[in-house]
């Protein structure tokens, strides 16, 4: 396919999700709508394990693999089969009963699924029954490749075109959305699938994050376990699954009569360069993403209409990302309302920015901003309008931000725009 000088317009015309909340996006929306949480309590065996809440998705059974054969399936690791039951909800929402050859070659639609810990769960599990039983799987090693998910959608689904696994914490599902999104833009593919999937509840692998005090230290309350810009927060809530959309060329979705949900109106990504795990003290990594998404989208600080924060519930996070976007956007950032829907889902990993691009299209779709829950006591630091407790009902969102930001450095926004 040749590329064109002139970058194209890229638009959103189907989504999918799972997570602890729900089975799909509307399932999601709806559970945060009514203020229920996905996560509870869990135990570990090892008493070492402080944490104590978590989202796991607990009814993830055959009903929702059957539309996909078994010689697919059977090698892939969750978080893969997860990014399998997503893409069908973002094709079947984006083209029905439409066979994908009758809108695009093969060769012009492609996947950018991405992961933070891909299959390790998955590999960890099969290396502990090869210690203890000198044999596993034949299929051990594809299990453990973080692009399996990739792999398995463009298989089910004769993608041939542009293909990668962005690797990148949690800023991953964000990143491989803006990934996909410059591959239409610049010609190289007509329609892309994007977005992320996680499944990390193996015990050594919960155990190596929780040692390095990085999960939420309470152990009664739901309310303090995942308060994003709350005095008393102290880690985020891990919690599984994947969420995918479908990114198209605007003019081949204006030629078909597809439902445009939005479209993408920038994208940055920039690292801190600074620690494998705390973001850097001067900000600036997170400043220039928020910056060049506004003049990449020609949207002025005044024009944001919402912002779904990064908000993971951590002391370093929370209040670094505050202090960010008023650097960024300056006296404008206190009249935009923000949150953290984090405080429902808990932090989905590689899925979370892909997710949190999806409440996005929704908020415009329905005009409500999520509230940011569980935020009873600010700390005083983090003094922006995060939208505390109460969603907010027929608002006007023309525009929004999403911002992911990730361990090693990364931080990454997509800006999306309402399309009449």
């Amino acid at each position: 396919m040749s590329t064109s000088a002139a970058p194209r317009r890229v638009v959103v015309t189907g989504y999918g999700a799972i997570c602890s909340l729900g089975q799909n996006v509307n399932a999601i929306w709806d559970a945060m709508m009514d203020y229920q949480v996905g996560y509870r309590q869990h135990s570990f065996d090892d008493p070492t394990i402080h944490a104590r809440y978590f989202g796991f998705i607990e009814d993830f059974g055959r009903e929702l693999m059957r539309p996909f054969p078994k010689k697919i399936s059977k090698m892939l690791p969750l978080f893969a089969k997860y990014s399998l039951v997503a893409a069908h909800e973002a094709l079947s929402m984006a083209y029905g009963d439409t066979p994908l050859d009758e809108v695009v070659s093969p060769f012009d639609r492609g996947v950018m699924l991405g992961t933070g810990w891909g299959g390790l769960d998955t590999a960890n599990g099969n290396n502990n029954e090869y210690r203890a039983h000198g044999i596993s799987t034949s299929f051990a090693t594809v299990m453990s490749m973080c692009n399996a998910a990739t792999a398995g959608v463009t298989m089910h689904w004769n993608m041939r075109g542009v293909q990668n696994s962005p690797v990148a914490a949690c800023a991953t599902g964000t990143i491989a959305i803006g990934e996909a999104y410059e591959a239409i833009r610049s010609g190289r593919a007509r329609m892309m699938l994007a977005g992320g999937s996680e499944s990390l509840k193996e015990q050594f692998n919960v155990w190596s994050i929780d040692v390095i005090q990085a999960l939420s230290k309470e152990q009664d309350n739901p309310r303090l376990a995942c308060c994003p810009f709350s005095k008393g927060r102290s880690g985020f809530v891990l919690s599984e699954g994947a969420a995918v959309l479908c990114l198209e060329d605007y003019e081949l979705a204006q030629a078909r009569g597809a439902t445009i949900l939005g479209e993408v109106t920038g994208y940055a990504n920039y690292s801190d360069a600074y620690d494998m795990t705390a973001p850097a003290e001067d900000l600036l990594a997170r400043v220039q993403v928020i910056e060049a998404l506004c003049r990449q989208s020609g949207t002025p600080a005044t024009a944001i209409d919402y912002i779904n924060l990064h908000g993971t519930s951590t002391p370093l996070n929370d209040v670094n990302e505050a202090r960010s976007i008023k650097l960024a956007l300056g006296d404008a950032a206190y009249a935009i309302p923000m949150s953290s829907t984090k405080s429902y889902t808990g932090h989905l990993i590689g899925a979370a920015g892909a997710m949190e691009t999806i409440f996005c299209l929704k908020a415009m779709a329905q005009g409500t901003v999520p509230a940011t829950v569980h935020l009873d006591e600010p700390d005083p630091d983090c003094d922006l309008n995060f939208v505390p407790n109460q969603h907010l009902h027929a608002q006007r969102l023309n525009n929004t931000l999403n911002l992911s930001f990730g361990f090693g450095g990364a931080n990454a926004g997509i800006m999306l725009r309402k399309v009449d």
